[in-house]
Parts: C-alpha cells; sequence; structure tokens
C-alpha cells in the first residue's frame, strides 16, 4: 500500500462519509488483485484504496474527492487487459467497475442494450441471444472481460474482421469526467451528427479522459445459417500470410479468419488434450456464415485460394461441433501457453493485410536473432497478430532477450506501414511505440484533447499520451 500523505488521508476521509463501508478496499492483502492487469512486466505502484462503486452517483463522489485533491484515479474493469493500461500508480485510487454489471435494456425493436460497464462480455451476448439478437464483438477474453473495459480499450475479436469492433456498436455513454460531472454523449437513433463525435473519441481512450459508468450499443439480428469452416495446413507462416492476402484480395469476406501456429497448438493440446494436429507451421481457419447457396461458394472460394498458396491439407466442415473446437483452440492459445509456468509477453501489431507475409517472415528472424521462443496466433483477416513471447520465470537474461525481440517486433509493424496496437490499447507498453507511428501534429492535438477534458491530469495518468 501507498504510504498516505495529508491529500491521500483527506480523500479516504470523504470516502468514508460518503460511500457504504463496503466500497472501499485498504487492506494490502485484498488491494493487492487491483494493482495491475495481465500485461507481463508492466509496471505498476501502489494505490492508497480500491473503490467498487454500484452506481453512477458513488463513482461520481470518488473522482470529485480525488478532484478536489488533485489524486490519480486508475478505472479498471476486469482486469484483463495485457499493455497495463489499468495498472495502479502510487498514492492512486483504483476505481473498480466490477460491480455495476446490470443490463438495463435490451430493446429488440430498436435493436440496442443498455448496460453498465462491469457486465461481462458472454453474459451479455447469452441474453442478446435470448431475444433474437446479437452483440458481435467478441475478443478471447469474452469470458470475463467487460463491457467497460472493451469500449475503454475498443477490443475486437474473431468476428471483427466482418462486423468491426467496438467502436462500431456503441451508440452512447453516460461517463463521469474528470471534475466528477456526470454527462451523456451519443444517442440511442440509427443515425446522428450532431456536433463532435464525442463518443467515438472517448471509445479506445482507456479511461484517460472520463470514466464511463452507461454504455448503449447497437444489436445485429441472431445468425441463423449454419456455419462452413474452412482450415488449411501450411508448412510455412510466409505461405499462410500470402493466403490471407489473396483471399482479401478476391474480395471474399469470411466472418471469422484466423492463425493459430505449432507452438499453440501443442500448447492446447497439452492443457487440454484437444488432438489438434502440430505436424504444420500453422494452421489458417475461416468461417462463412452466408445463407446457402452463397456460404458453400464462399467456402470453395477460401478453400482453393488456400491450395493455391501452399496449403498442404485444406478442409471444409459443417460440423458445428468439430467447427467450435477448432475456434476453441484459437481462444485457448493464450491461457495454454500460460499454464506451461512461463511468463507470456503479448504483442498486438496490425499490418496491412499485403505485408501480413513479410511481418510474419520479420518474426521468425527477430525471435532467432534474439534466441526468444515467440508463438503467433492472429485475426489474420484484418492483419492483426499477437506473436507472444515466452520466457522462463527467473531468467533476467532471457527476459532482456524477450525485451529486445517486442521492441524490434514493434519496430518492424511500423516499418511496414502498420500499427503498434490493434485491439489491446497502448495503456504502458506501447507509449514508446505510438510516439514513434503517429505525426508529431497528432500527438500535439492528442495532449491538447487530455489537458482539456482532464486538466489536473488525474485520470488514469501517465498511460497512452503520458507525461
Amino acid at each position: 500500500m501507498a504510504v498516505l500523505d495529508d491529500a491521500g488521508r483527506a480523500v479516504l476521509a470523504e470516502l468514508a462519509t460518503a460511500l457504504p463501508a463496503d466500497r472501499v478496499l485498504t487492506d494490502p492483502d485484498t488491494v493487492r488483485p487491483y494493482v495491475h492487469d495481465e500485461a507481463e512486466w508492466a509496471e505498476h505502484g501502489s494505490p492508497i484504496a480500491v473503490v467498487r462503486p454500484h452506481s453512477t452517483a458513488e463513482v461520481a463522489a470518488v473522482v470529485r474527492a480525488c478532484a478536489r485533491h488533485r489524486l490519480a484515479v486508475v478505472p479498471r474493469g476486469a482486469g484483463t487487459g495485457l499493455s497495463g493500461g489499468a495498472n495502479a500508480v502510487d498514492g492512486c485510487v483504483v476505481l473498480s467497475l466490477e460491480r455495476m454489471r446490470d443490463i438495463l435494456e435490451i430493446d429488440p425493436g430498436e435493436r440496442l442494450a443498455v448496460v453498465q460497464p462491469g457486465v461481462v462480455n458472454d453474459d451479455l451476448r447469452a441474453a442478446c441471444a435470448e431475444q433474437g439478437l446479437w452483440y458481435p464483438p467478441d475478443p478471447a477474453s469474452a469470458p470475463w472481460s467487460t463491457i467497460g473495459g472493451n469500449v475503454a480499450t475498443n477490443a475486437g475479436g474473431l468476428c471483427c474482421v466482418k462486423y468491426g469492433v467496438t467502436r462500431d456498436y456503441v451508440l452512447a455513454l453516460e461517463v463521469v469526467t474528470a471534475a466528477g460531472e456526470v454527462v451523456r454523449v451519443g444517442r440511442r437513433t440509427a443515425k446522428g451528427v450532431a456536433g463532435y463525435d464525442l463518443t467515438g473519441l472517448l471509445v479506445g481512450s482507456e479511461g484517460t479522459l472520463a470514466v464511463i459508468t452507461e454504455i448503449t450499443v447497437k444489436l445485429r439480428p441472431s445468425r441463423t445459417a449454419p456455419p462452413r469452416t474452412v482450415v488449411g495446413f501450411f508448412d510455412t507462416l510466409a505461405d499462410c500470410g500470402a493466403a490471407v492476402a489473396a483471399v482479401t484480395a478476391a474480395g471474399l469476406q469470411p466472418a471469422a479468419f484466423e492463425l493459430i501456429d505449432r507452438h499453440c497448438l501443442h500448447a492446447v493440446n497439452e492443457w487440454k488434450h484437444a488432438g489438434l494436429p502440430e505436424d504444420a507451421a500453422a494452421l489458417l481457419l475461416a468461417q462463412t456464415d452466408l445463407a446457402e447457396p452463397a456460404a458453400s461458394a464462399e467456402a470453395e472460394a477460401i478453400a482453393a485460394a488456400f491450395q493455391a498458396h501452399g496449403a498442404r491439407d485444406v478442409m471444409v466442415s459443417t460440423d458445428p461441433v468439430e467447427a467450435e473446437a477448432l475456434f476453441d483452440a484459437r481462444r485457448l492459445a493464450y491461457p495454454a501457453l500460460e499454464q506451461r509456468g512461463d511468463a507470456v509477453l503479448t504483442e498486438d501489431v496490425c499490418l496491412p493485410r499485403g505485408r501480413l507475409a513479410e511481418m510474419l517472415a520479420r518474426i521468425d528472424v527477430i525471435a532467432e536473432r534474439h534466441g526468444t521462443f515467440v508463438a503467433t496466433i492472429a485475426h489474420a483477416g484484418d492483419g492483426n497478430l499477437h506473436p507472444l513471447i515466452i520466457v522462463p520465470h527467473g531468467d533476467a537474461e532471457a527476459r532482456t532477450r524477450a525485451q529486445a525481440a517486442f521492441d524490434d517486433i514493434v519496430s518492424a509493424a511500423i516499418e511496414l506501414g502498420g500499427t503498434v496496437t490493434g485491439e489491446h490499447g497502448v495503456g504502458l507498453l506501447k507509449r514508446d511505440g505510438m510516439r514513434r507511428e503517429l505525426d508529431p501534429g497528432s500527438l500535439a492535438m492528442q495532449r491538447a484533447i487530455k489537458a482539456a477534458l482532464d486538466p489536473d491530469d488525474i485520470l488514469n495518468p501517465g498511460k497512452v499520451i503520458g507525461q
């Protein structure tokens, strides 16, 4: 726990008066799980308290107390982030939204839902499905991550190649500003262009501009056509990249399009005894959700593109159980690698799809140059790669090599016209890369926005733009 100064003591005294006693945690053992997210090696500080509000009014009371004493507030969802965006800073209040978990409304007529930020992604999807509706954004952390955290990082997922990322579904937000005021932005209508797009600005801002307390999202009708799944096995990652580019160039649009390398397949087999093949460098996994006969035509066209670009074996399946097992392998890759007991540093770079093969080849070279084990999974259809850098715990030399590989992967992505993060966010780990990627004028505009909305820099200070 942080050492209390006068400001910290004053804030705790105000919170004790404003909130029920069970909202404020100060015991070091209960606070410890809240001080960092899942980002390996991202630094974190010591908070003076963790506060778990149940309502927007309680959030506003916390932020007002901190604003009066210029004390930092670090908003937090489920803590599943991979960039250090929810990590505590010394002397802050960690504001956990985990107990604000009500689904306030599902409107089938307007195809929208209104939720509190602590609602788990999969829980919203299940509730929508009961009414014949679908919320598409589906990050791999969907069984645990919250909608508030998804909005804060503009999360993607397996379906985003066809259906878009979180920002594409957020219609309106209720937020608490750095001054502790409650503000609503956005709309409930299908269209609307009144004023600046403040909703779009706040999505992906990682808690640095406001604290999200309510989210209105648009929904789609549930998919009813049985999916067709195409699997291709490749002997090189470069061939995989070429096949992805060919599918895109042909104008095909699978509903999901994923890459899983042999290291990830082996880890899932070890953990879950899944019986997945491991004798290829990687597999590509594509799925079409069109109605027949378009589904068969698209699946066959994808299979043909795989075969034309080096796939040694291609299968087209209509078995939903088999398809779900294959996609589970993709979702389980990261936790499976964690189960082995090593540290996993997760990269998140996104490339123009035409440069995917080149980037995959560079990752191999970088791993070899630094003597580092790198496994790769990817949302291949939109060029979003997740190289997973594996390091034995306690091996300082291996950690140094891994961090050098991490930096080189970021540099390679920028050199190839890509971005340093496709969906995990900037947080702490990607600040330097973001500064190298973005135009100086763009950085200046972003710093001006931060200064205007949070002049005392109390909201998640040090993250994204940084100091």
